[in-house]
């Protein structure tokens, strides 16, 4: 079995990936501007590069986001960094009408995807996949690997309307695909590993603990696909389907509350479709404000790390 995964301890940081990157395309398109809420750390290299195209508005995300509308209705291409809660939630409206509505090609780039902040129960993402999906022309993307990050931010140069990209902590992500040999394209999945037993979909941080799962049930004799679904909005409603039929039983693997993410959006699929697999069970974040703590342990306790994948796979095929 072909795998494109890495098992070794390598890590990068998505934030200086990022950063790397706007730095490159401003340097090639005279449109690019980028604006941040006082969280612009790891924007040195850009800052000193285009500090005519670089905007801090400070702690103040509904105004970086009129900024930023504006800045795209003027024929620029406007890429946004900041915590995820308070782009998503303290600027929602702002991101619904001066952007969303007006259909404005805007990316939202945010750090602290799930709960692996580490700020507690304010600082985490929980609803953010369940907010952004619900936007009208919002494009969402989760990124499992800090070095998809250039390849998407390459494609969002082309691409229509507004765009939401999710990233963990972004100071050190674990690396899991082949730089070199993986591709990625917006609107589609990944299957980063096969097998006849189940199918687990998953996005984020949580591709590299269903991977961790997937070894210790091989020792089992069980094997598992798993399909990384970093484009939730558009999603991959062949590659859904088809590894729903292929294996029946399904689990849907995610860093955020188990209603309104990437679980709903694939039974939406199966909806639309009439259609369902054998067995289907969502595992993530449940109806708690999860407090303090490392994303790893918090994952571990509330039930849906690696080891509860594997408890949970068992138990759907026993």
């Amino acid at each position: 079995m072909k795998v494109s995964f890495n098992f070794d301890a390598i890590f990068a940081s998505g934030r200086d990936n990022t950063g790397r990157k706007l730095e490159e395309l401003a340097s090639r398109f005279d449109n690019v501007w980028v604006l941040t809420a006082d969280t612009g750390g790891f924007l040195g290299p850009y800052k000193k590069d285009h500090a005519d195209r670089f905007v801090d508005v400070g702690i103040a995300e509904q105004n970086v986001m009129g900024t930023a509308a504006g800045l795209a209705l003027a024929g620029n291409i406007c890429f946004v960094t900041g915590m995820i809660p308070f782009m998503t939630m303290r600027a929602c409206e702002q991101v619904r009408t001066a952007i969303c509505y007006q259909n404005l090609p805007v990316r939202l780039i945010g750090t602290g995807g799930g709960l692996t902040s580490g700020g507690g129960s304010t600082h985490n993402a929980m609803e953010d996949i369940s907010i952004m999906r619900s936007l009208v022309n919002m494009t969402v993307i989760s990124v499992a690997d800090p070095n998809m990050i250039p390849q998407l931010l390459e494609q969002s140069m082309t691409w229509d309307g507004p765009m939401y990209i999710r990233l963990a902590q972004g100071k050190k992500d674990r690396v899991i695909y082949d730089a070199e040999q993986v591709h990625y394209k917006i609107g589609k999945g990944l299957v980063v590993r096969e097998g006849k037993d189940l199918t687990v979909f998953a996005h984020g941080e949580m591709v590299g603990e269903a991977m961790d799962a997937a070894v210790e049930l091989e020792k089992e004799g069980i094997e598992i696909t798993i399909a990384d679904m970093y484009s939730i909005k558009p999603i991959d409603e062949e590659l859904v389907l088809s590894l729903s039929e292929k294996t029946g039983k399904v689990i849907v693997l995610e860093d955020h509350l188990m209603t309104g993410g990437l679980a709903s959006a694939i039974s939406d699929v199966y909806t639309d479709h009439c259609t369902m697999p054998e067995k289907f069970r969502r595992m993530g974040i449940p109806q708690v404000y999860a407090g303090f703590g490392s994303g790893a342990e918090l994952q571990h306790k509330y039930g849906y790390d690696a080891e509860a994948l594997v408890k949970a796979v068992k138990e759907m095929l026993a």
